[in-house]
């Protein structure tokens, strides 16, 4: 997300084009030049952060090429999917990840100490079922061949998906497939369905596919963080604060040229920028208040939702046990508190 019953995606395992307007290029100007005076005054450790294709995270791209941080202060690292995403968080390689929920959850569950600083988006119908056109729902998906990712997403959205259709996993042939392998699989008739994400989502709609699930139907179950080690974080704080910072001048320009961000975005999804700004229908992206009510205290909205994904995943058979999620969120940084 981005088999059989006995498929490894369903058992716990510990270890894993165009020309901008010129308002933007304005703005990267006067954005390099204040990046420089800033790393001057702090050469403190890199932060690398490792994600893999989502148009959620491309607000951290646009921020990267506005100059809203230098690049020996904060590192973007791009993996093939999200699994191995996760395997270079838990490997130490990087010190940031841009995970889903649910994955964090694995984390919390393995005992390593993260803290989540940050909500990227809310999924709104970017995560999706997609199947023939004979195939009108997701009852119609008996005894036909479901492509997923092998990951914690996949395997969560799966899951709620048969659930909610009234399905039980060996009502199904589960085909293990990588996200990059998505398209490849459907166009050639080896499986009949696939859960996938923008922007492949977008591919398949034009090739002919239709959604017969979305994360509309999963309301704030499916929502994107930033998480740190917590020891980074203690030793480094003025990196979090730049990287979030950045985060939201990126939406604050998202806001304002919306047509100048898609072009940026559509550059590097190899799609074009109407796909863009329809993908990005799919997503809520939460302003610096609202990532306060979502991250602040015991109250904090993301508390009920990750106990919700608890209990949700341990019934799945996806976590062994609710984990514990006191001290879990961090809304330090989206308060601007860290300088």
């Amino acid at each position: 997300m981005r088999a059989s019953s006995v498929d490894p995606i369903f058992q716990h395992t510990p270890s894993p084009r165009p020309r901008r307007p010129g308002l933007l290029a304005v703005w990267a100007l006067i954005a390099l030049a204040l990046a420089g005076g800033c790393a001057r005054n702090d050469p403190a450790a890199t932060l690398r952060l490792g994600m893999n294709v989502w148009p959620g995270y491309e607000p951290l791209f646009l921020a990267r090429k506005l100059g809203y941080w230098p690049d020996e202060r904060i590192r973007l690292v791009e993996y093939p999917s999200a699994t191995e995403v996760l395997r270079a968080f838990r490997n130490r390689s990087i010190e940031a990840a841009s995970l889903t929920l649910d994955e964090v959850m694995r984390l919390r569950e393995d005992g390593i100490p993260v803290q989540v600083v940050l909500v990227h988006d809310i999924s709104d119908g970017a995560d999706v079922v997609l199947a023939r056109p004979g195939i009108r729902d997701m009852a119609g998906l008996r005894g036909h061949r479901v492509g997923v990712e092998s990951s914690a997403l996949g395997a969560f959205m799966l899951t709620r998906a048969l659930e909610l259709g009234g399905l039980r996993l060996d009502d199904i042939e589960v085909r293990s497939v990588d996200v990059n392998s998505h398209e490849k699989a459907y166009l050639g008739g080896d499986v009949d369905a696939v859960v996938t994400f923008e922007p492949v989502r977008t591919r398949l709609l034009n090739a002919g596919a239709h959604e017969i699930f979305t994360s509309r139907e999963l309301p704030d179950e499916i929502v994107d963080v930033l998480v740190v080690h917590e020891d980074f974080i203690k030793r480094h704080p003025a990196q979090v604060q730049l990287l979030i910072d950045g985060w939201f001048r990126a939406l604050g320009m998202l806001d304002q040229d919306r047509n100048g961000a898609a072009h940026v975005f559509a550059e590097r999804l190899k799609t074009t920028p109407e796909e863009v700004l329809a993908s990005l229908q799919g997503l809520r992206l939460p302003s610096r208040a609202q990532n306060v009510a979502l991250l602040d205290g015991d109250a904090a909205t993301l508390q009920g939702t990750a106990q919700h994904l608890g209990r949700v995943m341990t019934a799945a058979g996806l976590l062994r046990a609710p984990p514990e999620t006191r001290g879990l969120f961090n809304a330090g940084f989206v308060r601007g508190e860290v300088r």
